[in-house]
């Protein structure tokens, strides 16, 4: 598996966590302006999976809660986030 295919997959594993929270989905819903039939159909897009990431990673608690769930390193959301489109260019300060 690839770089990016583990990226992915870990970015599909992201979405179905936010999925899981009832208070966390509608926020996330909200910031991508997208319906719920377009998240479906977006969630094999490589650049929609990057966005998600952007998401879980705009809070230490999400990312967190997240890698607590699914066994990972905390590191391991903005590691996959860097192998996704638009990923290279994130600096972090």
């Amino acid at each position: 598996m690839s770089r990016q295919e583990s990226a992915e997959t870990m970015a599909l594993q992201a979405l179905t966590w936010l999925a899981g929270h009832e208070e966390l989905l509608p926020v996330f819903m909200g910031s991508t302006g997208l319906s719920p039939e377009e998240l479906a159909a977006r969630a094999a897009e490589p650049e929609f999976l990057g966005s998600v990431l952007d998401f879980l990673l705009m809070d230490d608690a999400w990312i967190i809660a997240f890698c607590d769930a699914n066994s990972l390193r905390y590191d391991a959301p903005m590691l996959a986030r860097a192998a996704l489109p638009g990923g290279d260019s994130l600096h972090w300060t």
